[in-house]
C-alpha cells in the first residue's frame, strides 16, 4: 500500500477589524481574485456563502488553467468557514479559515490549506512559492479588510 502524502500550509495574520467583517469577506469567493494571484474567475453568488453552497473557481496554476468546484463544508459566524474541492493534480484540498478575536485589540486570522491525499509529493521549489503566495494572499486581506472597515 502506498503512502499517504500530505501537505499543509497554515499562515497567520492579525487585522484591525472585527471577526465577522474579516469572515464575511474571505467566506464570499468573489472577493479571492482581490487577493490570491491563482484565483482569476468565480461562478458564485456575490456573498459570503453557507455551508451546504457550491461555487466554480477558474484558476490558473504553474501547469495552466484548472476548475475546481467546492462545496462549503461548514460555518460558524463568526469565527470558522471551511469548504473542499479535488483535483487529478493535488487530491483533496480543505481550505479553513479561522478567526479568533484578541484580548489585545483585532483578530488573528489564520488560513490552512490542506492536501490530505497528494497523488504526488510537493517538489521543494513548488512548497516554497505556495508559502510565499499565501502569505502575500494574507496580507492582501488584511489591508483589504482594514480599508473597508475604515470606510465605514
Amino acid at each position: 500500500m502506498a503512502e499517504k502524502i500530505t501537505s499543509e500550509y497554515r499562515h497567520s495574520i492579525l487585522i484591525h477589524a472585527p471577526a465577522a467583517d474579516i469572515l464575511d469577506y474571505v467566506s464570499n469567493p468573489n472577493s479571492w481574485p482581490e487577493w490570491i494571484a491563482a484565483s482569476h474567475h468565480m461562478d458564485s453568488p456575490d456573498r459570503p456563502l453557507e455551508e451546504g453552497d457550491t461555487f466554480i473557481e477558474q484558476w490558473h496554476t504553474r501547469t495552466g488553467p484548472a476548475q475546481l468546484n467546492w462545496s462549503v463544508t461548514k460555518r460558524e459566524h463568526p469565527y470558522l468557514w471551511c469548504c473542499e474541492t479535488s483535483t487529478l493534480f493535488t487530491g483533496p484540498i480543505l481550505i479553513t479559515y479561522i478567526i479568533e478575536e484578541q484580548e489585545t485589540g483585532g483578530c488573528l486570522y489564520t488560513r490552512l490549506v490542506e492536501n490530505p491525499d497528494r497523488p504526488k509529493a510537493v517538489s521543494p521549489a513548488a512548497d516554497k512559492a505556495m508559502h510565499e503566495e499565501a502569505e502575500i494572499s494574507i496580507a492582501n486581506i488584511k489591508r483589504n479588510v482594514e480599508a473597508q472597515v475604515a470606510q465605514k
